[in-house]
This record gives structure tokens, C-alpha cells and sequence, in this order.
């Protein structure tokens, strides 16, 4: 199994709850690290947020380039064929990390998933098939593997955060629309946003995802 290395900060004292946030394909932990102030969150939840560094790996669609990623890509049209042994390899890394914040004492409930682009996906697929009930997944610029199995039972009433940018060149909203028709049919709700940018993320994105995490993370 992968293990990663991870960059890990704390919101406050003896955190009970958990953020595990997976980069995109060529960045690394450090890429949202520095999201965290800006979500300014109230001082009463205390966070410990993750954020792991993907394995280096050859990427076919940069000519087979090494490359921070969680799984290889063929092309940016997410109908071909897909890595399926780098998306289940990856997601039971996280898998693993979930389960260490659960061995410390943060219950399922309380550790959400979250990625932008490739790391959106393997948040998607390891949420979906976690064996406990999650506290949501926060799906950014990204789209369904379809290869995730969606008969999990333990996560159907799971809350997702899924945005996208409506001039996303990297990863076309339409797929990551699809990706939500597919969920809503097979029951899952969706809390879906779009925004008028390009493959990023802006202020009022950051805003939306700072008000999901206070109504997920204060009871």
C-alpha cells in the first residue's frame, strides 16, 4: 500500500474533526494548505486538516512525464479508459488515513474528504466505498471515476459538495455534471455550484465551502 507523506495543520486544541484534502494532478500538498486562514473559521472548531502529497508517477497524457498524481491519464476526456489500479491503489491510501484519524480518536462522522481535480475523483471513489459513514465529501473541479462502486449503502444519505468552473478547460463541466446526474440517480444529494472561472478556485467558492464545513462541522 502507498504511504504518504502529508502536511498537517491544526485549526486549535485536541481536534475532533478531521479535513483530508487531495491536490490535483502536478501540485502537491502545499497547494491548499494555504486555503485554511482563508476560510476563517470560527474559533470553536478545532480542525486538523491533511493535505497528502501524491506518489511520483509517469503521466501518459504528458508524454509519460513523472509527475506528482493519484492515478495515470490517458486524455482530459474522462470517457477513456481510466486507471483503474492507480485510482483503487490510491484510494486505500486515503482510506488508511482516515482510519488513523479514527484510531486517534476522530470519529467517521466527523472526517471529510476533499479534492480538486484528480484528487476530487479519488475523494469521490474512496468516500463513496468507505465501510463508515463519512461527514461528507467536498468534490472540486473534478468528476466520477467509473469505476467507483455506488451500492455502498453506509455513505447513501452522505453530503456532497460538488463545484466547478464554468470556463474549465481541464476538466469540462459538462463531466462534472454528468458525474452529478450519475450520483442524484443512484440517490445521492448533491449540493452542486458552479462559478465563472476557469480550473481553480475563487473567493466566492472559498466562501460556499467555508459555510458547508461550519453546517457539516457544528452540530
Amino acid at each position: 500500500m502507498l504511504e504518504l507523506d502529508a502536511i498537517q495543520l491544526e485549526t486549535g486544541k485536541n481536534p475532533d474533526a478531521a479535513v483530508i484534502w487531495l491536490h490535483g494532478l502536478g501540485a502537491d500538498g502545499n497547494d491548499f494548505a494555504g486555503i485554511v486562514p482563508q476560510l476563517q473559521l470560527p474559533n470553536e472548531i478545532a480542525i486538523r486538516f491533511i493535505f497528502p502529497h501524491a506518489p511520483v508517477r509517469p503521466i501518459t497524457l504528458n508524454q509519460g512525464y513523472h509527475m506528482p498524481g493519484w492515478y495515470d491519464l490517458t486524455s482530459l476526456n474522462i470517457d477513456n479508459d481510466e486507471d483503474e489500479a492507480g485510482i483503487n491503489e490510491s484510494s486505500a491510501a486515503i482510506r488508511a488515513l482516515c482510519n488513523e484519524q479514527e484510531a486517534l480518536g476522530i470519529p467517521s462522522e466527523r472526517i471529510i474528504l476533499a479534492g480538486f481535480s484528480q484528487g476530487g475523483a479519488i475523494a469521490l471513489h474512496c468516500g463513496l466505498n468507505y465501510a463508515s459513514t463519512l461527514g461528507g465529501i467536498m468534490a472540486l473541479s473534478t468528476y466520477l471515476p467509473h469505476c467507483c462502486d455506488l451500492d455502498n449503502k453506509n455513505n447513501q444519505a452522505l453530503d456532497i459538495f460538488m463545484a466547478h468552473g464554468l470556463q474549465d478547460d481541464v476538466v469540462d463541466s459538462h463531466f462534472g455534471n454528468l458525474s452529478r446526474q450519475r450520483l442524484e440517480k443512484s440517490g445521492y444529494s448533491v449540493k452542486w455550484h458552479e462559478y465563472t472561472m476557469s480550473h481553480s478556485v475563487c473567493p466566492e467558492e472559498i466562501r460556499d465551502i467555508r459555510q458547508w464545513l461550519i453546517n457539516r462541522l457544528i452540530s
